[in-house]
């Protein structure tokens, strides 16, 4: 798992997409569903893991969700199509993505724009949240990701081109 830490963090500076889309490859190439989790074909975004516990809020117009992770843990994020805000609450983050890498302190929050992809590494117990317009009003989660993200960058980029 560090070697494929090491490689994905040489590679961020030279081209993110790149780094990330090769990191997801690897990781889903040694997911046992215990010490790396990832989603499936079928089901790309984990909503009922016991190691990255979500919880989500719903309000008029607005979704939240509210994402623990445990002390080391590593999460990939989906490509968000819309500008919106995340918080964290607790704990102490690096968030890399293709503008850089940040360490977050909570409690503060940032401004995400569309069309971003990020992994975040957990250096404790944190809780982040983010926040997204819901103007549907579902409280279906799989037609929320489906309306809020993109699994890859070319989904991203049919969706721009379709905007």
């Amino acid at each position: 798992m560090s070697n494929i830490i090491q490689k994905f963090e040489a590679g961020l500076t030279k081209d993110f997409r790149s780094a990330v889309t090769k990191l997801e490859q690897d990781l889903i190439s040694i997911a046992d569903g215990t010490s790396v989790i990832m989603g499936t074909k079928e089901k790309p975004i984990l909503n009922d893991c016991e190691k990255v516990p979500l919880n989500h809020y719903f309000m008029d117009g607005v979704y939240i969700r509210a994402m623990k992770m445990y002390k080391g843990t590593i999460v990939i994020g989906a490509i968000h199509k819309d500008l919106h805000m995340c918080f964290l609450l607790e704990g102490h983050l690096t968030v890399a993505n293709g503008e850089g890498v940040v360490d977050h302190i909570a409690p503060c929050f940032i401004i995400s724009n569309p069309g971003v992809k990020r992994v975040l590494y957990a250096h404790e117990d944190s809780v982040w949240y983010n926040t997204h317009r819901n103007p549907s009003g579902t409280k279906d989660i799989e037609q929320l990701e489906k309306e809020l993200v993109c699994i890859s960058y070319e989904e991203y980029e049919q969706y721009i081109n379709q905007k």
